[in-house]
């Protein structure tokens, strides 16, 4: 095989079977895939590993001794078994094998080697079931090569049962034999100013180290190769968008953003005024607006949305608000209107367009969109069929965008000839994350929120600690609605019996009738669904008189909005319900949040919710009920939001707490964002210096025509899929 490529497809380096096996394990197709596949550690020959700290259920590469092997006739079948005991010196791990009574004489005691496989359980010892294995070489028989290899690291993969570490190991060492060149994707000067290794030579010393000094470099020079591209790829994605002619939206004195300012009730706070400056000069900008607005909930991003909406109307163009659930899309619309009041309504039409809505009613808003009567569309998906047609479609604005694939982002756009685009989060998004998901966005940040805002508190309900407080929690809530006020309470499933696919918990149990006052342990957790919370508040004495109602995803369109409407005019005194109601509901009376099992809920989310309450001028209270034990995960997640009501803050948690693969998300960026070496938290300052280095080099080399190793680098990065998904982005 030689003069393989990084772009090489796998099936033709390593043949068709194995192939299939990497790409169902790991996803990779390319040879430059599979020597992304970086070594998780490293082992050394003289080093054994702890046996003791070996995860049950998890495929493990160890470093161990054979203490002793013996085989015997099985009794229940035909055949041989072969046990075979390895030790670290302390503790003790079973191999067994079934018919291969030929390993005798390979496996025998003081031989040490490096064994892979799932680590299993019987009869309460450990063990390895058919495990691969390769033993060192016996140091009387070659003494040699054994002082060499007994400093040489082992590299140790992140693998599966199905492809174990040696195998990783074997096929990396065979494709990089035969590999041809590698154009550097880094600059020269770039390498020589930080003492980099050419990519090749980063390859060899990451997969095949000599020695201990061989990783570090070859890390840090795929790391920052990794940073480059990335940034170049989202530069490259900005120029494009400025490449693209933009129709200017210009406000004009008297219009109706100036008519609009006039009638608000209240003054705009200096964020919501400096952001909505920043979208106004946008809007009269050679290119299309491309724009992140960030900001707590509450903070009045909508307000900064519908301002811009309004300067686009001036022009006769039309705003297409996309929201991901029929409630949020139902509850933009009812705030839109009352924000434009009688006299701007019916000039500008707001209109809302679902899947849900009557044939009847969607046609005539159909109708509406189309003639370009209605210059404010609210809607879901809904928008973006075929059918829904657009007479100047001038701004997009994507709420809560990571309910959004990139696919869906962009067809919504293609019904407009390069419309601005305003892209809102109340999610905040730490600073590096932003640099390395959206950095092809100019990005905004409102922070400062309304007046008259009376805050929330916050507290843990510590059940594995304190069980008595689960039956404190509904007498609270109970305490608020006799005060004339409204409470929601969430749950992470609609039946904890018959969970759906979308909205299912972990282990589904049953809930006692007695679970009001007594939770039950650890291990045989109530799941709590909607249904279940709605059958036990029915029969607690202190809410014999409290209007109870239930809301999930399940339900049809026009009930689900008759609930809402119900709940926003005070008809409805506890809304149960599932995070249907995390983004954008807003019921100034609602005072009281209780989260069941809130260690099942992200840090974003949790504090997602908690922003339901207090938005009035009602003090807020958020009780966060779970039964994790201290010192877990789970448990650390629901404490730091209770610490803090600010977000930005959480954000940095959340990403301490996850680590970024999860807090990147697919769904985010157009590239491949699984990151490999590259770490948001601890390379905050290499991203940024791969940033400026990029905006050098293209500022220089717009087209990248004297640097073909970077622009081969971002064709496999980007390959035509996702370049076209970034483009989209």
């Amino acid at each position: 095989m030689p003069g393989l490529s990084l772009a090489s497809r796998l099936d033709g380096a390593i043949g068709g079977k194995t192939a299939a096996a990497f790409d169902r394990a790991f996803g990779v197709k390319t040879v430059g895939e599979l020597l992304e596949h970086y070594p998780r550690r490293y082992a050394r020959r003289g080093e054994l590993t702890p046996i003791s700290t070996l995860p049950l259920g998890e495929p493990v590469t160890i470093v161990a001794e054979v203490v002793s092997a013996s085989e015997r006739r099985m009794q229940n079948r035909r055949g041989s078994l072969l046990e075979v005991v390895i030790s670290d010196g302390d503790g003790r791990l079973s191999l067994t094998f079934f018919n291969q009574p030929w390993r005798l004489k390979d496996l025998t005691p003081g031989r040490r080697g490096i064994f892979s496989g799932k680590v299993g359980e019987y009869r309460r010892q450990t063990q390895l079931t058919n495990p691969d294995y390769e033993l060192f070489d016996d140091i009387a028989e070659a003494r040699a090569e054994a002082e060499v290899s007994a400093k040489r690291p082992i590299p140790i993969y992140p693998a599966t049962a199905t492809v174990p570490s040696p195998l990783v190991q074997k096929t990396i060492s065979l494709v990089l034999d035969s590999l041809g060149g590698i154009d550097d994707p880094l600059p020269a000067d770039l390498r020589a100013r930080r003492g980099l290794l050419p990519a090749r030579a980063a390859l060899e010393q990451i997969h095949r180290p000599e020695n201990d000094d061989d990783i570090p470099p070859a890390v840090a020079t795929l790391r920052m190769q990794e940073a480059f591209v990335l940034q170049t790829a989202l530069l490259q994605q900005r120029q494009f968008v400025r490449a693209l002619s933009a129709t200017k939206r210009p406000a004009h004195p008297g219009g109706l953003l100036e008519r609009f300012d006039r009638i608000l009730p209240f003054e705009l706070t200096p964020d919501q005024q400096s952001v909505g400056a920043q979208l106004q000069s946008d809007m009269v900008g050679d290119w299309p607006m491309n724009r992140l607005v960030q900001g707590e909930v509450g903070s009045g991003k909508t307000l900064v949305a519908l301002r811009a909406m309004l300067q686009v109307a001036e022009s006769g163009g039309q705003s297409a608000l996309i929201a991901p659930t029929e409630v949020l899309a139902a509850q933009h619309l009812r705030s839109i209107a009352r924000m434009l009041g009688p006299e701007l309504a019916p000039e500008l039409m707001p209109t809302l367009l679902t899947g849900q809505l009557p044939a009847a009613e969607r046609r005539k808003a159909a109708l509406r969109v189309a003639s370009g009567q209605a210059r404010i569309v609210v809607g879901t998906h809904a928008l973006l069929s075929s059918t829904t047609t657009f007479a100047d479609l001038g701004f997009v604005v994507v709420d809560e965008q990571h309910r959004f694939g990139v696919d869906q982002r962009e067809a919504l756009r293609a019904k407009g000839d390069s419309p601005h685009t305003l892209v809102l989060t109340a999610t905040p998004i730490p600073r590096t994350v932003a640099m390395t998901v959206f950095g092809d966005l100019d990005v905004s940040t409102i922070r400062t929120m309304p007046a008259g805002r009376a805050g929330i508190q916050s507290f843990v309900a510590p059940l594995a600690e304190k069980p008595s407080w689960f039956a404190r929690v509904w007498d609270r809530v109970a305490e608020e609605v006799a005060q004339g006020r409204q409470a929601f309470v969430v749950c992470a499933a609609i039946d904890a019996e018959q969970l759906t696919a979308d909205e299912k918990t972990d282990e589904p149990a049953d809930a006692p009738d007695g679970a009001a006052t007594a939770p039950p342990n650890e291990t045989n957790r109530t799941r709590w669904g909607v249904v279940q919370v709605e059958a036990l508040l029915s029969r607690l004495p202190a809410f014999a008189d409290i209007r109870v109602e239930i809301l999930h995803g399940k339900m049809p369109s026009d009930e689900k909005d008759a609930v809402m409407q119900a709940f926003a005019r005070g008809d409805i005194d506890v809304l149960v319900a599932t995070t249907v109601i995390e983004v954008g509901v807003d019921v100034p009376n609602a005072s009281t949040m209780v989260i069941l099992e809130a260690d099942r809920f992200g840090v974003s989310q949790l504090h997602q919710l908690r922003g339901r309450v207090g938005r009035g001028g009602l003090p807020g209270l958020c009780l966060l009920v779970t039964e994790a034990a201290p010192g877990t995960s789970s448990r650390a997640r629901v404490d730091a939001v209770a610490a803090t009501l600010d977000g930005f803050a959480l954000a940095e948690v959340d990403l301490e707490l996850r680590g970024e693969g999860d807090v990147l998300g697919g769904a985010q960026s157009g590239v491949r964002s699984s990151l490999r070496l590259l770490r948001v938290v601890t390379d905050a300052d290499l991203i940024t210096e791969a940033r400026a280095e990029g905006e050098r080099l293209l500022a220089d080399d717009p087209a990248l025509q004297r640097h073909p190793g970077l622009a081969a680098a971002l064709e496999r990065r980007l390959g035509v899929e996702e370049r076209a998904a970034l483009a989209k982005s």
